[in-house]
């Protein structure tokens, strides 16, 4: 995911996603409990989307549909005059400056400095003289305005999702200039319409604007949940990200608090032994998750039964893999598995036989499987041949990090234990050479090569999530007991949100 801007997405987006205010939910009694995923995003990134405040401020006057604006006054000598405005566009506008707060009150203060706008229209006027002559006449307009725009955004919970209502809304005019005709010199005919509509317009100016902001806010939020939404769903595989809690609203930090259970098919999860403590986050860094080891396992649940922790290996792979050192010994016990067959007419296929349990420590997170090989032997116009198949306990320690976009998952530390084997090049399973071979070959080549190709398939998923399109900054993964904690800075990519409200707006 989130021509409005950048700011309003982000102080929009991620804060909006993140938030709700607790009175229009209920939650459990001990919610906490419940929390498998929490953000917290600090005071520095809220500052930084609010930068490029401008671009939203500009799309909510842009698109701004100003009614027709008529009125009526009785003059002395000139009988009663009517007059209306309408066609009524925005043209140049510029903002000097946006500032923004977090309140503990569950609220966004954004407050806009000097918005100069030219509006430009048509007036129409007309009088009936105390003679019965009437006159009726359009002109071309010009209103220059100078104004400040303040914005209380509250954030309210509807289905445990948050909604923004930005109608606590503020213009204040330090200047609005009629001009008619391009005729930038006083007039009384200037003048006159300049009383009659000053009031008025102000109104109108006021209550459109405000609405078009509180439709923007609630069309980014939208936009926000939906991409959140998408990016934590993959086909069967859906990540609860209802809220859990109420949230926490520091003047340094925003924090929200998700159930992160696991959803496949009939499958579900339960979470109600939390570890979670604010003091585990910090305010350093701009944005954090916190993931719960009950998130990640039943994510990796999920993937186990939905079959996707499979791996087939063939031709330069294999190759690299059996190939790992050019040894006598490896070169006898290849040339005993595969029978003199080639890689490209051979097979390896890994996969998980049992459903992998996560343990994230502070060393790293912990995965333990029980793990078969299988290797098969394809010869042309033949059923394949099994030439190998085993099975394994593996428990790997894994260090994760984020770098050029993409995710890397680095085994630091690994154990292998043989359940079942059998080997056509070796019924008995008792030849020293192969049970050497294929246990070193396992721990220095197999189990990095899996977890390389997981790392791959994980970075491929959430680029197509579009996660490449941000710009991630000195990202760190640190591992706890019972948790994982993603924390970075980052830079917002704001074409998302110009491509996205040129097509809705």
């Amino acid at each position: 995911m989130c021509c409005a801007g950048r700011a309003m997405l982000g102080t929009f987006s991620i804060l909006l996603v993140l938030v709700h205010a607790a009175a229009a939910c209920e939650f459990g009694r001990f919610p906490s409990r419940a929390t498998g995923i929490v953000c917290r995003m600090t005071k520095p990134a809220a500052l930084l989307l609010n930068q490029e405040t401008a671009q939203v401020i500009q799309a909510a006057f842009r698109n701004t549909k100003f009614p027709n604006i008529t009125g009526e006054r009785s003059m002395r000598l000139l009988g009663r005059v009517a007059y209306g405005l309408s066609n009524i566009q925005v043209n140049e506008l510029s903002i000097e400056r946006s500032e923004v707060e977090l309140k503990e009150d569950n609220a966004i203060h954004i407050s806009i400095k000097n918005v100069t706008a030219l509006f430009k229209g048509t007036l129409t006027y007309g009088y009936a003289g105390a003679w019965f002559l009437q006159l009726f006449h359009s002109v071309d307009f010009e209103i220059e305005t100078s104004i400040d725009l303040q914005l209380n955004i509250n954030l309210m919970c509807q289905k445990e999702k948050v909604a923004p209502d930005a109608s606590d809304c503020y213009l204040t005019f330090h200047k609005l200039t009629l001009h008619l005709q391009g005729d930038k010199q006083p007039g009384w005919l200037k003048q006159l319409f300049t009383d009659f509509i000053s009031f008025t317009l102000k109104l109108v100016l006021k209550r459109e604007v405000c609405k078009e902001i509180n439709a923007v806010a609630q069309t980014l939020t939208n936009f926000i949940l939906d991409l959140a939404a998408d990016f934590v769903q993959d086909k069967d595989i859906i990540v609860d990200i209802s809220l859990a809690s109420n949230p926490v609203i520091k003047a340094s930090y925003i924090e929200s608090h998700h159930k992160g259970l696991v959803l496949y098919k009939n499958y579900s999860s339960i979470l109600s032994d939390s570890v979670f403590s604010p003091l585990l986050l910090t305010e350093s860094r701009m944005l954090y998750f916190w993931l719960s080891e009950h998130s990640l396992s039943s994510l990796a649940a999920a993937a186990f039964l939905d079959g996707r922790l499979l791996l087939n290996l063939r031709g330069e792979k294999l190759q690299e893999l059996f190939e790992m050192e050019d040894t006598e010994v490896q070169r006898k016990a290849v040339q005993m598995i595969f029978q003199g067959a080639s890689y490209n007419d051979s097979v390896a296929k890994v996969w998980s036989l049992t459903q992998p349990q996560i343990s994230p420590q502070p060393k790293g997170t912990v995965v333990r499987s029980l793990v078969a090989v299988e290797i098969s032997i394809l010869p042309t116009g033949e059923e394949p041949l099994v030439a190998l198949y085993m099975e394994k306990e593996i428990t790997v320690t894994i260090q994760a990090t984020y770098a050029e976009k993409k995710l890397v998952l680095q085994p630091v530390d690994s154990s292998i234990e043989i359940k079942v084997f059998k080997c056509t090049a070796d019924p008995s399973g008792e030849d020293p050479s192969i049970q050497s071979f294929l246990q070193n070959m396992i721990l220095a080549a197999g189990i990095p090569e899996v977890t390389s190709s997981i790392g791959s398939a994980l970075t491929s998923l959430m680029n197509s999530k579009r996660l490449d399109l941000f710009d991630i900054i000195n990202p760190e993964i640190i591992t706890g007991k019972g948790y994982v904690i993603a924390q970075l800075d980052f830079g917002f990519p704001s074409h998302l949100l110009l491509n996205f409200f040129e097509k809705s707006l």
